[in-house]
């Protein structure tokens, strides 16, 4: 198995990436190939020291689409850059899988017109894990998409409950459809239309879901539009920030407290360890053909070997051919 990494995607580029796709292709026993201006690359690994399993490919560009370029210049102006030669090397069959830490907008624009969509599919989801006191629960979509018609939220329902089955090992898992309210007859248009649509399709659809259930994980995968994901997301993010910030605040507060501090020191540091993003890799981007996984923007080699580890699970277990079983079952 090969495993393409854009090498210059993301804040940390291109060390913590290359430290990170060194660590996976040893631990995972899978070859990569990166993508970037090879002089600074094979600086990185002579200079760390690192290797690889298999043969090492590095494909030399000296040109990377920015986070603040518009996402549609990777099929044009960026077609040259480290993120668009490697969707190409996806896109025709030299990788398996794609990981990046670039700009969301990109990968998006990449995976729905290089690698393209699933036939059937009508729009691809970024499906991102949040944790929760189990675990973690699937959000999708978390921005692809900021206007959504109910048959797309039909089938994010139907791709997260395939990707938690291959994936996670999670079987039967309950998707949920985020709402202002538990009964059917609530939300606009939208909301109602899809819960008909989810209550039909083969999968286990348990029904709406308040934003306040959402982080006790009591669904698997909590379905929504990528306007209403994207804010959940972030103020899930923002909660989390914020919580620890006030817990260290009143833990320094005085040296009664800071006594006290020493005695959970290691609870702490496991709570904060539950809520790393890090821990999970990266947000798949489901619905297009070959499996894309998009890495947080400051991922560091932690959250980029998870990332290729989340990649190789994805194609290992055939999610793909899994989604596609799936639509043809609602389509007949």
């Amino acid at each position: 198995m090969r495993i393409v990494v854009d090498a210059f995607g993301g804040d940390n580029a291109p060390l913590e990436i290359v430290k990170g796709a060194s660590i996976a292709s040893i631990e995972n026993q899978v070859e990569i190939t990166l993508t970037g201006n090879k002089a600074l690359i094979e600086e990185v690994i002579e200079g760390n020291k690192l290797k690889f399993f298999g043969q090492l490919v590095i494909i030399h560009t000296d040109d990377v689409i920015d986070m603040h370029d518009e996402p549609t210049t990777l099929l044009k102006a960026h077609k040259e850059s480290s993120m668009a030669l490697a969707f190409k090397e996806l896109a025709e069959d030299r990788a398996d899988a794609f990981v990046s830490a670039g700009s969301t907008g990109a990968i998006v624009v990449g995976g729905t017109f290089i690698v393209k969509r699933i036939k059937g599919i009508k729009r691809p989801a970024l499906a991102g894990m949040i944790p929760s006191p189990d675990g973690h629960y699937m959000l999708l979509d978390m921005g692809a998409n900021a206007e959504c018609r109910p048959e797309m939220l039909c089938q994010f329902g139907i791709m997260a409950s395939a990707y938690l089955k291959g994936v996670e090992g999670k079987e039967n898992a309950k998707i949920g459809l985020l709402n202002i309210g538990t009964e059917d007859t609530k939300g606009g248009e939208l909301q109602k239309e899809a819960y008909k649509l989810l209550s039909e399709a083969p999968i286990n659809f348990v029904g709406n879901i308040e934003s306040r259930e959402m982080p006790k994980g009591v669904v698997d995968a909590v379905v929504t539009d990528g306007f209403t994901g994207n804010i959940a997301l972030k103020l899930i993010e923002g909660t989390a920030m914020t919580f620890f910030k006030l817990v260290k605040n009143a833990l320094y507060k005085s040296l009664k407290n800071k006594l006290a501090a020493l005695v959970i020191k290691k609870d702490l540091y496991a709570l904060k360890s539950m809520m790393d993003s890090s821990e999970v890799g990266g947000a798949p981007l489901l619905g297009v053909r070959k499996p894309v996984i998009k890495a947080h923007g400051n991922s560091d080699a932690k959250a980029i070997k998870n990332a290729i580890k989340q990649a190789v699970l994805f194609t290992q277990n055939n999610v793909i051919e899994n989604i596609t079983k799936s639509l043809e079952e609602v389509n007949e």
